[in-house]
């Protein structure tokens, strides 16, 4: 495999995960359990998994029937410490996905802090009203105890084929999948068998206190990034330019293929803060593409765009984004919703295997 010359570095880096991760398991590093339900959307690799769908989809679930708080790390945030998002947050304030979050969810608390514990303490004294957090991305933060665990692997990038970072993308040891309740398998293509699904079920092994799902991206009816200045949508079969700041944007590519042409495709890091000078590459792949085309980019993408005052009126109408959802196969997210309704009544972390 490429790149095999970074294995003695993976090799380090694998023996201080299982250290840290057996202070833990020996009680000399505590973890903190809190007496009102607390929720994790994790994974065990950088970025890429398809997290915010889920969180998104969790909130849309619980809102109706729980004060629900998000709370978040807020990657690659310019601010430090405890944040809460509020309607007019930028995404240098508290991150890129937790202002997506407060964008869709206006009355939902989204706070982002690097210490979740700190982050849990002042959520519960603002809002004592709060009667479950869930935790996005807080899977190796293991200072706090999640009442429930929900571990994502994406279908393209299958744990049991990775390597430690920096040689891959794992950033904690395979066996720490038993810390979780539920193990969802993302991004699965729209073709993918029965028989592919167990595989992937036999190879992963589960105990049997553990559930696993299949997900695929469901992507939404395009969006204008500027509302009040949008152009005409494109029709099917339209050439477009596609733009992408987000961990493997492979599913996104794919998803505007089956409706258009791309003509372009704008690729950048995970979390990338847009510049103004971004704009001039964007005007000049519109330049080079035929006449009529449009920049789509993610949702995640269209939230640094959003209420911007820099972007040019003769580029803001041409600016468009594709929503996503997590969609689960054969409709098994009712299974998934009505055991998590069951879980945040009785607190399942004793169902945890601890060796």
């Amino acid at each position: 495999m490429g790149g095999s010359w970074l294995a003695p570095f993976a090799m380090f880096y694998g023996m201080g995960v299982a250290v840290r991760n057996k202070l833990f398991d020996w009680g000399i590093l505590k973890s903190r359990k809190y007496d009102i339900p607390v929720v994790c959307v994790g994974n065990i690799t950088v970025g890429g998994t398809g997290k915010t769908p889920v969180t998104e989809m969790l909130i849309a679930h619980f809102m109706n029937t729980r004060k629900v708080a998000v709370l978040s790390r807020g990657y690659k945030r310019r601010t430090k410490g405890y944040v809460e998002a509020t309607a007019g947050s930028s995404f240098l304030e508290v991150g890129d996905e937790p202002k997506q979050i407060k964008r869709k969810f206006p009355d939902v608390v989204v706070a982002v802090c690097e210490k979740r514990t700190e982050g849990i303490e002042r959520i519960r004294a603002g809002h004592p009203e709060v009667d479950l957090v869930i935790l996005d991305d807080g899977f190796q933060h293991r200072y706090v105890e999640p009442w429930v665990n929900i571990l994502l692997m994406d279908q393209g990038r299958p744990v049991y084929k990775d390597h430690f970072l920096p040689w891959g993308s794992l950033r904690d040891s395979t066996s720490q999948i038993k810390r979780a309740h539920y193990v969802l398998v993302t991004k699965c293509p729209p073709d993918m068998t029965a028989i592919d699904r167990r595989i992937v079920q036999k190879t992963l092994g589960l105990y049997p206190y553990q559930t696993l799902y299949f997900t695929s991206n469901h992507y939404g009816n395009l969006k204008a990034v500027f509302p009040e200045d949008a152009g005409p949508l494109p029709e099917k079969g339209a050439k477009v330019v596609a733009m992408s700041g987000i961990g493997r944007p492979g599913t996104f590519h794919a998803a505007l293929e089956r409706r258009y042409k791309l003509v372009d495709k704008l690729v950048y890091a995970d979390h990338y803060p847009y510049r103004r000078r971004d704009l001039d590459t964007m005007e000049k792949a519109l330049d080079k593409a035929p006449e009529g085309s449009v920049i789509i980019m993610t949702e995640k993408d269209a939230v640094k765009f959003a209420g911007s005052r820099k972007i040019p009126p003769h580029l803001r109408v041409k600016l468009f984004y594709l929503p996503v959802k997590v969609a689960f196969y054969d409709e098994t997210h009712k299974d998934l919703l009505n055991k998590l309704d069951y879980d945040i009544r009785t607190n399942p972390t004793d169902r945890v295997l601890r060796s």
